[in-house]
């Protein structure tokens, strides 16, 4: 057997042991170096894997499996939750994950009670907006499946996008049709269905002028 022919079997030794002990395709630092602690050297071990692939580093301390070695397709909505928290998806991504907004939205949007942050993975943008903890803590729910995720309902997603746009100031309720329908380019036709309780909710948990004239605005273009 070959030098390198016994280092390419001891590498997938090694990578089998890490995917065995965990159902997950992420995992962090304390797990991984937990798996190689029998190694003299768990860092060379970790270094090793990375330049071959089998493990990525999504950020300082979060990883993930290689593609050959995961179970199942990459969730980014997962990794989303992951990578700065305490967050849930919300935003442009959850508008049109909801289907409110046509459009495909490349960056993966949350919101967070932590500061305003970005990061670019090797799977792509995630970025996060600051929502002080009463208006953050209303409004996001478990979405099921066989990756589950937590992201903003689409009343809650809609709310934060015009709470966060500061562009738009939000004083005459006869501003928000043009806004909604140009600016943000929303499907008007599904705004009937919007939950008006929830949106009730959200505005008394915001306290805000803006998001109570959205929310008005809101309930009568459902009637």
């Amino acid at each position: 057997m070959s030098a390198d022919c016994g280092h390419t079997i001891r590498k997938m030794d090694i990578i089998s042991d890490i995917r065995l002990r965990t159902q997950h395709d992420y995992f962090d630092y304390q797990f991984l170096t937990g798996c190689l602690s029998k190694y003299k050297k768990p860092r060379d071990k970790i270094s090793s894997l990375l330049a071959h692939g089998d493990i990525v580093r999504i950020k300082k301390g979060l990883y993930i499996f290689g593609g050959s070695h995961r179970r199942q397709s990459l969730s980014t909505e997962i990794l989303a939750n992951l990578i700065f928290g305490p967050s849930y998806i919300s935003l442009d991504y959850a508008l049109s994950h909801h289907g409110l907004i046509p459009e495909r939205v490349e960056t993966l949007t949350s919101v967070t009670t932590g500061r305003t942050r970005s990061f670019d993975t090797p799977v792509g943008a995630f970025s996060y907006q600051f929502l002080p903890l009463p208006k953050y803590a209303i409004g996001a729910h478990l979405k099921e499946g066989n990756q589950p995720f937590l992201i903003a309902s689409k009343e809650k997603a809609l709310v934060d996008k015009v709470w966060t746009d500061k562009r738009f100031s939000g004083t005459n309720r006869k501003d928000f049709f043009q806004y909604l329908e140009e600016d943000l380019r929303i499907e008007l036709d599904h705004l009937s269905t919007l939950d008006a309780g929830r949106l009730h909710d959200i505005d008394k948990a915001y306290n805000s002028r803006k998001i109570h004239l959205l929310v008005r605005f809101l309930l009568e273009y459902k009637e």
